[in-house]
C-alpha cells in the first residue's frame, strides 16, 4: 500500500471513498487499547465505588460525545482537517490556534499510550520470560512500540483504517477474555488503598471523575474527527449518517475500553497504580493475550494520534511534508514517554493533563461549532488553503489572516477555564464560585462562546472587509 501523499490540502472528491462504517471502525478499533483503558482506572483511584465510577464515566462520555460529534460534519464539508477548517472562524493564520491545541492533545495521548503499553509489555515479559525491568529493557520496549507507531502513521489513513478494522475484532475478543480472567477477583466496594475521596467528599470527586475519565475522551477528538471525515464524500453519504456513525464510534470506542479499565481496577485492587496490579492479578493463561493487547492495541491507537500530530505540524509548517512532520513529532512524543516514566506520578500526570487540555480545547470547539451553524455548513474550501499556499487574501483573511474577535474569545475562555480547574497539585481561584467542583470545561466553553457571539463592533466589521478586499487583490496580482 503506497504512502499517503495528502497533508492538510483539500481532498478531491474522487479520493473520498470512505463511509460512516469506516468511521465507526476507526473510532472503535483504535481506542481498544491500554492508553484508553487506563482512564477507566481513574475513578476507582479517586476513591469512588463501582457504581459511582460507572455513572461518572458514562455520564461524562455521553455529554462529551453529544458536544464533540457535530465537529465531524465540518470536515465533511471542507474536505480538510479540522484545524485548517477552523480558519473560517479564526482566520487562515488564526487557525494555528487549533493546530497547536490538536498537536498538544495528540502528543499527550500518544505519549500516554506508549508509556502504559510499554510498561505492561515489560511486566508481562518479566512474568513470562524473566526479563528484568531496568533502564535498557524499558528503552527497548518503548523503542519497538514507537517504531511500530511511526510506520503506521507515516503510511497514512488507509493503513490506519485497515489496522483499525482488524483491531476492532481482535481487541474485542481479547477484552472479553480479560473479563473472564479477572472476574473471580472482582468486587464493587471502594478500594481501601485510595484513602477515601480524593477531593474530600463524594460529589466534587464524582464530577472530577466525570470530567477526567468521561468527558476527556470525546474532547480528545475535537481536532481529530476531521482527519477521518475529510475522506467521506457528502455527495454519497448524508450528514445524518455521518453524525450517527460518529456518535456510535465514540460511545463504543470509549465506553468499552474505559469500563473494562474500571472493572479490572477493582478486580486487581489497583488503588494507586494500574499497570503493576493488572499484570500481577492476571492468571497465567491470560498473559499472552495481555501482551498482545498491550502491543498491538497501543501501536494502533498511538499510530492514529501520531498521524494527527503530523497533520497539525504540517498545518503549522506548510513547507514540511506530512511524512517528515510525522517523524519529527514522533521523536518529541518518545521523549515525553521517557519523561512520563521516570519523572511523573501516573494519576497526577494524567489528571492534570486531561483537565488542562479540556479547559483549553473546549472554547476552540465551541467557537468552531458556532461558526458551522452560522454558515450552515457552507465553506469556501479554496480560501481555507491560503496559508498553506503561502499566499494572502480570500474571505477568511480578516485582519492579516487573523479573526481577532474569535482569537480573543478563545483566549478568554481558556483563561477562565484554567482559573477554574482543580488539579491534584493546583486549585484555581474561581473554584470558590463553584463550591469546589471542577466546572472548568463548562465555564471555558460558555465564556468563549458568549464572547464570540457578541455583536462585532463597527470598526472590526469595516476593517475586516477592507483587509479581505485588499488581501484578495494582492492574491490575484500574485497569481498573475
Amino acid at each position: 500500500m503506497p504512502i499517503e501523499q495528502r497533508g492538510v490540502d483539500t481532498i478531491p472528491d474522487e479520493e473520498r471513498t470512505s463511509g460512516p462504517r469506516d468511521l465507526v471502525s476507526i473510532l472503535l478499533g483504535s481506542n481498544l487499547c491500554l492508553g484508553v483503558i487506563i482512564f477507566g482506572w481513574l475513578p476507582p483511584s479517586f476513591g469512588l465505588g463501582w457504581w459511582a465510577s460507572v455513572t461518572a464515566i458514562v455520564a461524562g462520555t455521553v455529554v462529551g460525545t453529544l458536544f464533540t460529534a457535530p465537529l465531524a460534519l465540518v470536515s465533511l464539508r471542507t474536505a480538510t482537517n479540522l484545524s485548517t477548517s477552523s480558519g473560517a472562524q479564526f482566520g487562515v493564520r488564526g487557525r494555528l490556534v487549533g493546530s497547536v491545541v490538536g498537536l498538544l492533545l495528540a502528543l499527550g495521548y500518544t505519549a500516554l499510550t506508549v508509556w502504559i503499553g510499554g510498561d505492561v509489555m515489560l511486566m508481562v515479559l518479566g512474568r513470562l520470560l524473566g526479563v528484568p525491568a531496568n533502564g535498557v529493557s524499558y528503552a527497548l520496549v518503548y523503542a519497538v512500540l514507537a517504531a511500530a507507531t511511526v510506520a503506521g502513521a507515516v503510511y497514512g489513513y488507509r493503513v490506519l483504517l485497515a489496522m483499525s478494522r482488524v483491531l476492532a475484532i481482535g481487541m474485542t475478543a481479547l477484552l472479553l477474555l480479560g473479563v473472564l480472567a479477572y472476574a473471580p477477583h472482582f468486587g464493587t466496594g471502594a478500594l481501601p488503598g485510595t484513602g477515601g475521596y480524593l477531593l474530600g467528599s463524594f460529589w466534587p470527586t464524582w464530577f472530577l471523575a466525570a470530567v477526567a475519565a468521561g468527558l476527556s475522551g470525546p474532547i480528545a477528538f475535537i481536532t481529530l474527527l476531521g482527519d477521518y471525515t475529510r475522506y467521506i464524500s457528502p455527495a454519497r453519504h448524508s450528514a445524518r449518517r455521518v453524525l450517527h456513525g460518529t456518535w456510535l464510534g465514540l460511545v463504543l470506542g470509549l465506553l468499552v475500553p474505559q469500563l473494562f479499565g474500571t472493572f479490572t481496577a477493582y478486580a486487581a485492587g489497583a488503588a494507586t497504580e494500574y499497570a503493576g496490579p493488572l499484570v500481577a492479578a492476571s492468571p497465567g493463561w491470560y498473559l499472552v493475550p495481555l501482551l498482545l493487547s498491550a502491543s498491538a492495541g497501543s501501536a494502533g491507537n498511538a499510530g492514529l494520534m501520531l498521524y494527527s500530530m503530523g497533520l497539525d505540524l504540517d498545518a503549522i509548517l506548510p513547507r514540511a511534508s506530512r511524512a517528515r512532520a510525522t517523524c519529527t513529532v514522533a521523536i518529541v512524543a518518545t521523549a515525553c514517554v521517557f519523561a512520563g516514566h521516570y519523572a511523573w506520578d501516573a494519576q497526577s500526570a494524567m489528571t492534570s493533563f486531561v483537565l488542562l487540555l479540556t479547559a483549553i480545547g473546549t472554547p476552540w470547539a465551541v467557537i468552531t461549532l458556532i461558526g458551522f451553524v452560522r454558515c450552515r455548513g457552507v465553506y469556501d474550501a479554496d480560501a481555507l488553503q491560503v496559508f498553506n499556499r503561502r499566499s494572502r487574501g480570500g474571505v477568511y483573511w480578516y485582519r492579516a489572516g487573523w479573526n481577532v474577535r474569535a482569537t480573543v474569545s478563545w483566549a478568554l475562555g481558556a483563561g477562565v477555564g484554567l482559573l477554574a480547574v482543580s488539579l491534584p497539585s493546583y486549585e484555581g481561584p474561581l473554584l470558590s464560585l463553584t463550591g469546589g467542583v471542577d466546572c472548568s470545561f463548562l465555564l471555558s466553553g460558555l465564556v468563549g462562546g458568549a464572547v464570540y457571539l457578541l455583536p462585532a463592533p463597527r470598526w472590526e466589521r469595516t476593517g475586516a472587509a477592507a483587509d479581505t478586499e485588499s488581501g484578495a487583490a494582492l492574491s490575484m496580482s500574485g497569481d498573475r
